[in-house]
């Protein structure tokens, strides 16, 4: 059984950078797609990006294009979010997931990825 364990999270100020990590245990397989999701109180649960783990087609929300980078660590089994720029709006739990189906495509969808971390709080003051 794959367990998924974020870790990374944290309280930083406005403007400033932090870096999750997602380390998957157990058995997995090249065609996993990684994702990363996120949600604040109040809210539902959104995309932020995902990593195609074979090939490492990237794919990320508006709202984070151009300041988050997902990458993927193959021989650790590791998949990273280096997020900079943080804003308030940020401020959220971040949650890795695995979609274990190959797809063609990446899927921003949470409701396809069946596997789930525990989350890690992000917290961006003001």
């Amino acid at each position: 059984q794959v367990q998924l364990v974020e870790s990374g999270g944290g309280l930083v100020q406005a403007g400033g950078s932090l870096r999750l990590s997602c380390a998957a245990s157990g058995r997995t397989s090249s065609s996993y797609t990684m994702g990363w999701f996120r949600q604040a109180p109040g809210k539902e649960r959104e995309f932020v990006s995902a990593v195609k783990w074979s090939v490492g087609t990237t794919y990320y929300a508006d709202s984070v294009k151009g300041r988050f980078t997902i990458s993927r660590d193959n021989a650790k089994n590791t998949v990273h979010l280096q997020m900079n720029s943080l804003k308030p709006e940020d401020t959220a739990v971040y949650y890795c997931a695995a979609r274990t189906v190959y797809d063609l495509l990446v899927s921003t969808t949470a409701a396809r990825y069946d596997l789930w971390g525990q989350g890690t709080q992000v917290t961006v003051s003001s």
